[in-house]
């Protein structure tokens, strides 16, 4: 089976029809497939001068005046079509040729990219004066301002995603999968529908049905120790090849949702990003798609569904049960619980510094939010399960807690982990109502938070502040990466080069 296919890839360097800042630059194609007025214009002068024909001799030839054909030939007026069909009958040319949706030749594309180029607000906010692409135009000069457009665009869309924007987008992903309860019906179709067919039954799914899963797509998983630095996998769709890290990880869990991720990015249809909220969007759905290959709903909500009637949910059995990492049993069950089994909920992955680094709630429990409403980087409550599990020496074991807030109170479980940039913890929780389905509801832990009010942990007590207030000069521990620029390319966050340089060596052995 050959690789999954894609649409035409565009000229290198060319633009698309909208330009960077989202303004039309010029009319989008007819549904049915038929060119945009631009592309149609090309067409019609590429086979007048194919056929050489002066614009006097084919107005004459339709009975349309000169100046009309060639505000056609521009792309700035729409022809009739019984007008279109004197044109072909003309120049003797098949209709549907005249209506093809691609440019004619290499250089009516990039005519057409520099024409669009130029009739966007971005080109327009420079006040300079529009090249006209004539046939006097060199290629090379023709290829030149065309790459220059492209940069240009590449540098307003770099502008654009600032760190303020980025944080946006999340906010926006954020609510809008609240809105569906974190619940995506299509994909879990898709994901079980495809590791069924590639072997699957009960239980934890194996590397061997991932593998099964690639091959039926056309792809083959290779394991490699050169991976790009600013890469967690690569896709060769040229060679049907899904490049991943050495299967040298004990158990291997994350390898195969890598994989799965690389293979959702084939089944879902994704296309380059265009901007950042297509890039977050994007890795919501891989790592969707991800999660239910790697947890099928229906076996899932089979399991979810038994230990619920026995009042013994626990996340620490479904984490088993399916053979993944506590983070991900915990994310895949916010994707189940209110959908499927009316349980609202919350996550949190909270950093030991205290600092919220993936959160999810449709529960009403309120994090911590920045003007943008992004609660990414947010300080947890001290009082919050998600913390004070930090506290207990024992952490073998999942960590439970009621915790009064000035929103209700709620029940959670915790546990902890720890990477080389730190320690971290993963926290599901309920509201009081719904404890009683939960293994560890009898725990006799309670604490009070009065979060957002900042006397409740944020404040240092008075006479501390007193003491110290103007006795002090902390150094704070700087978090460089989030002052590093990423790799610029064209994928947010990637080396291009280093990704074609690995691709071209790899597609030779």
């Amino acid at each position: 089976m050959a690789p999954a296919s894609r649409s035409r890839p565009p000229v290198p360097g060319l633009l698309s029809s909208t330009a960077p800042d989202g303004d039309s630059a010029a009319p989008d194609g007819d549904p049915t497939g038929a060119p945009d007025l631009i592309t149609l214009g090309r067409r019609i002068r590429h086979f007048r001068t194919e056929r050489s024909f002066t614009l006097d001799r084919l107005s004459a030839a339709v009975g349309t005046a000169p100046s009309q054909l060639s505000l056609i030939e521009n792309g700035h007026r729409e022809p009739r079509l019984s007008l279109l069909r004197s044109i072909a009958a003309a120049l003797d040319v098949p209709l549907a040729d005249l209506l093809a949706a691609e440019p004619p030749s290499r250089r009516a594309a990039l005519e057409i990219a520099l024409d669009r180029a130029q009739r966007g607000s971005l080109y327009a906010a420079l006040g300079l004066p529009p090249v006209r692409p004539g046939r006097k135009l060199p290629m090379e000069a023709l290829e030149s301002l065309v790459g220059l457009h492209s940069e240009l665009a590449r540098r307003a869309n770099e502008s654009i995603a600032t760190p303020e924007e980025a944080r946006r987008a999340n906010t926006e992903l954020r609510l809008w999968m609240r809105a569906r309860d974190n619940n995506l019906p299509s994909i879990e179709e898709l994901g079980e529908e495809m590791v069924r067919a590639a072997g699957y039954t009960i239980g934890a799914v194996t590397h061997r049905t991932v593998a099964r899963m690639a091959e039926q797509l056309g792809f083959t998983i290779y394991h490699v120790r050169d991976l790009p630095h600013s890469t967690r996998t690569v896709t060769d769709l040229a060679n049907g090849r899904i490049y991943l890290p050495p299967a040298s990880i004990p158990g291997g869990h994350g390898l195969r949702s890598l994989a799965l991720q690389a293979i959702a990015h084939r089944v879902l249809g994704h296309e380059q990003p265009a901007s950042y909220s297509d890039f977050l969007r994007q890795r919501v759905e891989i790592n969707y798609f991800a999660a239910s290959a790697l947890m099928p709903r229906s076996a899932a909500l089979e399991y979810l569904t038994n230990a619920k009637k026995e009042k013994d949910l626990a996340i620490e059995d479904f984490r088993d049960a399916f053979g993944v990492t506590h983070e991900a049993a915990a994310h895949r069950f916010t994707n189940l619980a209110t959908a499927h089994l009316g349980i609202p909920l919350h996550f949190l992955r909270v950093g030991d510094d205290g600092a919220l680094y993936r959160g999810y709630e449709n529960d009403g429990v309120g994090f911590r939010t920045d003007p943008t409403g992004a609660i990414e980087g947010q300080l947890v409550c001290r009082q919050w399960a998600a913390r004070m599990a930090f506290t207990r020496r024992d952490r073998t074991t999942e960590f439970h807690q009621y915790t009064d807030t000035p929103n209700g109170t709620y029940w959670c479980t915790t546990q902890t982990g720890s990477t080389s940039s730190g320690q971290f913890s993963i926290t599901v929780g309920v509201p009081y109502a719904h404890s009683k389905w939960f293994r560890g509801r009898e725990t006799t832990r309670r604490t009070q938070s009065r979060c957002p009010d900042d006397t409740c942990c944020r404040r240092p007590p008075t006479e501390l502040a007193e003491r110290w207030a103007d006795q002090s000069w902390p150094s704070a521990r700087l978090h460089s990466q989030t002052l590093a620029p990423l790799p610029q390319g064209n994928f947010p966050g990637v080396d291009d080069r280093e990704v074609y340089a690995f691709l071209e060596q790899h597609a030779t052995t």
